[in-house]
């Protein structure tokens, strides 16, 4: 779940129903962590929020009613999940709540989040991951030190000692993999993945293994998530829909109308109308 990301509404939470503290990472994890968010619903209701696809892991802590979330469509009644974890996913994702949500979400970087959970990313890709399921004691016992705290600004100052703590401990290091994040974190995924390897001196079979693990999906996964972002940064700013496609390297404004819909679930003209 992504609280940052573009809502497409359905009915949307009332814009007095909710109360949302951010906090931006400290310099020293910035590269790992983007925000630190409290988020509680104050008014009971059914509401459903579309996110697009984008570059946050999120975790989640949940001290409230439980979210219920579908990947690429609306969630079925057996989706629910309370404290979670969530890799990549170049989809749409919905979520539905009832207005008794409160919650900590940490939204990592994909490096980031490798580092700070110290498993493969595949294992978290596409995929809702209950907190109970990643078997990390400590994660558990952070839950309940946040539970006992009722004040938004002390869960987050202790969330975030929690993870900078962790995040400097950390043993996860690919420089492969890292050296082929930047590179295309640098050009929006517009870069060809055969040339990447042929830099990187890999072949396109063996980067995409150390790849997934450690980001979670391969790099021609995550290089279109990154030019679908540019594509949405260029539309707010007010550019053209055929010179955003050029821009962002898609072969043709078809080609990113697809984009679109699969990484959004509507089109362009739709997507920037809800946003």
């Amino acid at each position: 779940m992504d609280m940052h990301a573009t809502s497409v509404p359905g009915p949307p939470v009332p814009p007095d129903g909710f109360e949302m503290l951010r906090r931006p990472a400290a310099f020293g994890i910035s590269s790992c962590v983007h925000e630190f968010i409290h988020y509680r619903e104050t008014i009971p209701g059914l509401f459903r929020k579309v996110e697009t696809a984008s570059l946050v892991v999120p975790l989640v802590i949940s001290f409230g009613t439980p979210f219920a979330i579908g990947l690429g469509r609306d969630p079925g009644s057996d989706e629910t999940y309370g404290s979670f974890a969530s890799g990549l996913f170049p989809g749409q994702v919905v979520i539905h709540s009832t207005g008794f949500s409160d919650c900590i979400q940490v939204n990592f970087t994909p490096l980031g989040a490798w580092r700070f959970f110290g498993l493969p990313m595949s294992e978290l890709a596409a995929r809702m991951v209950a907190l109970d399921d990643l078997a990390q004691s400590d994660m558990r016992e952070l839950r309940q030190r946040l539970a006992d705290l009722a004040d938004p600004v002390r869960r987050l100052d202790l969330i975030e000692s929690f993870v900078a703590g962790r995040l400097l401990r950390s043993a996860a290091h690919d420089p492969v993999s890292e050296a082929a994040y930047e590179l295309l974190l640098r050009r929006n995924g517009d870069v060809r993945i055969s040339r990447l390897a042929a830099r990187l001196d890999l072949s396109r079979k063996h980067l995409a293994e150390r790849f997934r693990a450690a980001i979670g999906v391969p790099p021609k996964t995550l290089a279109r998530i990154m030019r679908f972002n540019r594509a949405q940064q260029l539309a707010r700013a007010g550019e053209d829909w055929a010179d955003i496609a050029a821009a962002c390297g898609y072969a043709d404004q078809a080609h990113l109308t697809r984009e679109f819909q699969e990484m959004s679930g509507s089109t362009p003209t739709a997507w920037k109308a809800a946003a």
